[in-house]
């Protein structure tokens, strides 16, 4: 008999002793706990989707009791309110319009707090059309979170599976770690994807339904 898949919400964990270090992420880390010993008062945080950029920017405004804006959300708000506490993490910066984002820029500088701007790629990489935001964008310091490794993809599986309060055999996130596509985003949907059909055909994940759900998707098996 196939159950009813109820998708419940869930919680991901967004603490510091949540964060999965790895090669790949510790630069960012270290950069994230060097605060508030900057060598300039911005820092730009880049990587790829999933991979951790919004977990640091919570950890950060943690560690230094700050505020965490969207890059969406600025249309409404007023920078120089903004820029009144200590700290602000502009998380999706690329979202933003550019000059709200260079508004936002001066007021959090001309203030004394700090600004960590948090986006997918580098400022470099930005088609950016105004010179002023561009200059100070450039000129911040820069650190990446790089694709994942294989232990940290294999823990990476493991925390969106206990996120879901589901626990999944050691053998079953080693074969989805080598036949998933190789990103801290596909790591994300694959778990969503095998608690549904987990739960809807009343099973508990093991290789043969992650087999069945990878060459569903297209995936390599």
């Amino acid at each position: 008999m196939t159950q009813l898949a109820i998708d419940l919400p869930h919680r991901p964990a967004f603490g510091r002793a949540d964060f999965l270090v790895s090669e790949c992420n510790g630069a960012a880390l270290a950069w994230i706990e060097r605060w508030p010993d900057w060598p300039a008062r911005a820092l730009v945080l880049h990587g790829p989707v999933g991979g951790g950029k919004s977990h640091l920017a919570d950890v950060w405004r943690e560690r230094s009791g700050g505020r965490l804006v969207r890059g969406e959300e600025l249309p409404g708000l007023d920078p120089p309110e903004i820029a009144a506490s200590r700290a602000v993490a502009l998380d999706n910066a690329e979202r933003a319009s550019e000059r709200t984002l260079l508004h936002v820029y001066n007021c959090v500088i001309e203030a004394g707090a700090s600004l960590l701007v948090v986006a997918r790629a580098a400022p470099v990489h930005w088609a950016i059309a105004l010179p002023d935001l561009a200059s100070r964008l450039r000129a911040a310091h820069c650190v990446a979170i790089a694709p994942p490794d294989d232990a940290l993809l294999g823990a990476v599986l493991v925390k969106h599976f206990a996120d879901r309060q589901v626990r999944v055999a050691p053998e079953v996130i080693g074969f989805l770690v080598r036949r998933m596509e190789r990103s801290f985003a596909a790591a994300g949907s694959l778990a969503a994807r095998l608690d549904r059909v987990a739960l809807g055909a009343g099973r508990p994940i093991t290789i043969a339904l992650a087999r069945q759900v990878l060459a569903e998707a297209g995936d390599q098996i």
